[in-house]
């Protein structure tokens, strides 16, 4: 298309207020250059779109028709505007976050709950990933960021920032009472069934390089796909299990389950934010962001 777009929007005004004058005076230009603009989108398209009245100018039937489909696209560019001023302003608008099932729960819960209560008008899409799947979805652009449990393996242009330190500690079932007043070492452990999440988590490679490290090599007798089945399978006694302290605080406060002490110590890990620093964020997503690295504990 070769017609200046500029001579569009100077001919809504004309054709809304059906004289020269008051669209110049809308537009805060001269009547004489409303003028000159309209007879050249008439010469471009090559038909006359206005015949002049005793009050200022009529439009002609083609004129109508232009005016219907310039009218509909106005409509369409004050709404797209509108909306961007209302997502701007966090009145509306939509994000969508990656996260694993244990950031989820001892971590991203209260801070969505937070979130959706001052800014009700926000969509939100969240995903129960596991971690490498929401690294990729983080990649490929398919999700604003992602919270997700170390580790991680992320490279750049990827950016990840701790936000909160967790401990993990085995649990069992109250079938394994017994054991609740003994110190078992990881070589021990091995002695009794395991829970533990599937190979393609990282969850999985962290306690296979922590039992690689101390020469075992870690068989589970139950995999689950995430994290919230394994707590109903360690209080149905299938086995012992690693569980965030915090996930397993209630069940152990009401002695569904019991903490099995361990002789070498677990390695910290920790909940992460993991974003492209290339890929700019949505307004909705970047005042989320921001108000979870600003109350990050670490």
């Amino acid at each position: 298309m070769n017609v200046n777009f500029e001579y569009y929007k100077i001919f809504y005004y004309v054709a809304k207020y059906k004289n020269f004058t008051k669209a110049a005076k809308v537009l805060g230009s001269g009547q004489p250059n409303v003028t000159r603009a309209m007879n050249c989108l008439e010469q471009e398209i090559r038909c006359t779109l206005f015949t002049r009245t005793n009050r200022g100018v009529k439009l002609t039937p083609e004129g109508e028709r232009l005016f219907e489909h310039v009218a509909a696209a106005v409509a369409q560019l004050q709404a797209a505007e509108a909306e961007l001023t209302a997502g701007m302003g966090l009145e509306q608008g939509n994000l969508s976050i990656g996260a694993s099932e244990t950031a989820l729960n001892i971590y991203l819960l209260d801070k969505l709950r937070a979130f959706h209560m001052e800014h009700p008008g926000i969509r939100l899409k969240i995903y129960n990933h596991s971690t490498p799947q929401a690294i990729r979805s983080v990649k490929n652009g398919e999700i604003d960021f992602a919270v997700v449990s170390t580790p991680t393996n992320v490279e750049a242009p990827l950016k990840e920032i701790p936000v909160q330190v967790f401990r993990d500690i085995p649990v069992a079932g109250r079938s394994f009472t017994e054991l609740e007043n003994q110190e078992l070492s990881l070589a021990e452990l091995q002695n009794y069934p395991l829970i533990c999440l599937g190979r393609e988590t990282m969850t999985w490679r962290f306690y296979h390089d922590l039992f690689l490290s101390h020469g075992l090599e870690l068989n589970a007798d139950t995999e689950v796909a995430t994290a919230d089945q394994i707590l109903p399978l360690v209080q149905s006694d299938l086995g012992i299990a690693f569980l965030p302290e915090s996930m397993a605080q209630e069940a152990l406060c009401q002695r569904r389950i019991v903490k099995i002490r361990l002789r070498e110590k677990i390695p910290e890990r920790e909940i992460c934010m993991v974003y492209d620093r290339k890929r700019p964020l949505s307004a909705a997503a970047q005042r989320l962001k921001d108000d979870i690295l600003k109350r990050r504990t670490k």
